[in-house]
């Protein structure tokens, strides 16, 4: 049996990473594959049944999984982004969530018939959304940046806020169910909060201080955070039901805006650990779905999934864009996406079980119901968003983000050309002084590595439609291309050749296929743009007619330029390199490098 067991868990795992490598590969959401595998794996087949596997463990399991995923995501949350976050956001996850979670309550509550106790905590489970879902959504559609910004930002924010309002709607339904007082609800409701909010402060503040003093190794950083997570879930608990959630969050916050507290390592750790909980406890929880509990909801368990995409959601999107500068299109697309994830999944996995220890004969239906939310919210969202941002003329059909590897003078020249061409550049260095001089000129940087795992988790790559790796090194080039290659294509990562890359033969070249295309010219290299630069030339803007055509332009200018890029009248870019020739016709800009004394414009 043991045996059992150990390959049983193991082939869960694999088949939960199998399908975290599927979903990354077709830009879904991985919860659509992890879904499948748990039915397919629990109801259908048989093969998987999570109480015999876990047995007494399975609750135990649950709880320490949603602590760990709500810790990760509370890590995300610095008080520097939220406040520079626009009043959209913040309305979104403060007076959208009281919408959307009255809404939700009063229409299951009426639809299904549920207890009001019952049909509040369904409300409460569903109003977060969760970045696991939204970011592959979002590359996908590829939205407007407005857009974007405000869908990631509200599903960062909202998971740890939708699973705290949760767990308060709990514990309100324990305290009430005795037939307490309504005194001793709302003492119970301060409990919650002093023992969450109090050990949760004080634990992250703890960790912090040894952290920032070196007295722990740093080989025992992660461990000893998971450790502590743990800990503070289980005695916070201990102190009072269910407020282990609510100190796990607040530890993460705290610890995250902790001042020269090294918490990257951390959160890389427990990134990589919440993909495998998430995996493991997608494929569990949805193992344990009966089909007759979908039975027993029938057809106006629809009517609720219909009512939280067309009611909740674009009333919750009126009342937080009323007077934001959004457009119309914009907040249409916003009120259309809104895809529940793992959070209330588990959420409401863990709550079922309570309460049906509880004696809530209904709380089994918590499950398939949340489930078929997450189902229909996740399937039509995929399926239909993409179609209505074109629609609605939200969408970047050619996105304008251009990703530039190297902040130094080159990629800064190169940056405000596309700038001024209408393009979105955003540099990635890991010198802080070229980040700083970059964003001194106005430029978007970002600082960090850009093939490192801190790059991975916090670099917005929505928008970003090409990459261009100019940075002097060419095994940064190289890493640059095959790291992005397979988010934005092989055909939309380009690199600048180096001087000691133009002189190798071709059996010791990089494949293009995994380096992606040479930038501007056989015999463009990084040393030649930047001498070129320190001699005074500039990037300028030349733009083609029918009597001024492309042949014209070479003609006229010969070797005496370096031509870049060149934009059509639509606004498409078209890059210059060694491998395609770009054959601009009249009504298109050319931009190149020209002495200081080169014309510019010609005239129409």
């Amino acid at each position: 049996m043991q045996v059992d067991a150990a390959l049983t868990l193991s082939l869960v795992i694999f088949a939960g990473i199998t399908c975290q490598w599927l979903a990354w590969r077709v830009k879904l959401p991985a919860i659509l594959f992890l879904l499948l595998t748990g039915i397919i794996a629990g109801p259908i087949m048989g093969w998987l049944d999570s109480g015999e596997l876990f047995g007494d463990l399975l609750f135990p399991f649950i709880s320490l999984s949603v602590a760990v995923i709500l810790f990760e995501g509370s890590l995300t949350l610095r008080f520097h982004q939220i406040a520079g976050l626009s009043q959209v956001v913040r309305d979104l996850v403060s007076f959208g969530v009281l919408v959307t979670w009255l809404i939700t309550t009063v229409v299951t509550r009426f639809a299904l018939d549920f207890s009001w106790e019952l049909s509040f905590l369904f409300g409460a489970i569903t109003v977060v959304t969760g970045p696991t879902v939204i970011v592959p959504m979002l590359r996908t559609v590829r939205p407007t940046s407005a857009v974007a910004n405000v869908l990631r930002w509200e599903g960062i924010m909202i998971d740890p806020i939708g699973a705290i309002l949760a767990v308060l709607v709990y514990e309100f339904i324990l305290s009430g169910s005795g037939g307490n007082a309504m005194g001793h609800t709302l003492v119970a409701f301060g409990k919650i909060i002093a023992v969450g909010f109090c050990l949760g402060g004080v634990c992250g503040y703890l960790y912090g201080a040894v952290l920032r003093l070196h007295w722990l190794p740093e080989y025992l950083h992660n461990v000893a955070a998971l450790a502590l997570v743990f800990i503070v879930f289980s005695v916070s608990n201990s102190f009072h039901h269910e407020s282990g959630l609510l100190a796990v969050t607040v530890m993460g916050v705290w610890l995250a805006n902790m001042k020269e507290v090294p918490v990257d390592e951390i959160l890389d750790f427990k990134e990589s650990l919440s993909v495998l909980l998430i995996s493991v406890l997608f494929i569990i929880l949805a193992a344990r779905i009966d089909f007759a509990d979908f039975s027993r909801l029938g057809w106006p368990a629809v009517f609720v999934l219909l009512a939280i995409q067309f009611l909740a959601r674009p009333l919750s999107v009126i009342v937080s864009t009323f007077r934001s500068k959004l457009t119309w299109p914009e907040r249409h697309l916003l009120a259309w996406i809104a895809p529940r994830g793992i959070v209330a999944a588990a959420i409401a996995a863990l709550f079922a079980i309570r309460l049906e220890e509880a004696g809530f004969s209904e709380a089994p239906l918590l499950v398939p119901l949340t489930f078929l939310v997450i189902m229909g919210t996740v399937v039509l969202q995929s399926a239909t968003a993409g179609f209505i941002a074109r629609m609605l003329g939200v969408s970047e059909a050619d996105p304008k983000g251009v990703l530039i590897i190297g902040a130094n003078h080159v990629a800064q020249a190169v940056a405000k050309a596309l700038l001024q061409a209408g393009f979105r550049p955003l540099l990635v260095d890991a010198s802080w002084a070229k980040i700083r001089k970059a964003r001194m000129e106005g430029l978007e940087a970002f600082y960090g590595n850009p093939v490192s795992e801190h790059a991975d988790r916090t670099l917005d790559l929505v928008g970003m439609g090409r990459m261009f790796a100019l940075s002097a090194h060419s095994s940064l080039n190289t890493l640059a291309c095959m790291h992005y290659r397979m988010e934005l294509g092989v055909t939309r990562v380009y690199a600048l050749q180096t001087s000691s890359e133009k002189d190798l033969a071709d059996e010791r070249r990089a494949s293009r296929h995994l380096v992606g295309s040479k930038l501007f010219g056989k015999d463009v290299t990084f040393s030649r743009l930047s001498a070129l630069l320190a001699k005074d030339w500039k990037i300028r803007s030349t733009k083609l007619t029918e009597t001024f055509t492309y042949d014209s332009y070479k003609k006229k200018y010969g070797g005496g330029s370096v031509p870049l890029f060149a934009v059509s009248p639509k606004g498409e870019l078209a890059v210059f390199t060694v491998e395609k020739e770009v054959d601009p016709a009249p009504g298109w800009k050319i931009v190149s490098l020209v002495p200081e004394n080169g014309e510019q414009d010609v005239p129409e």
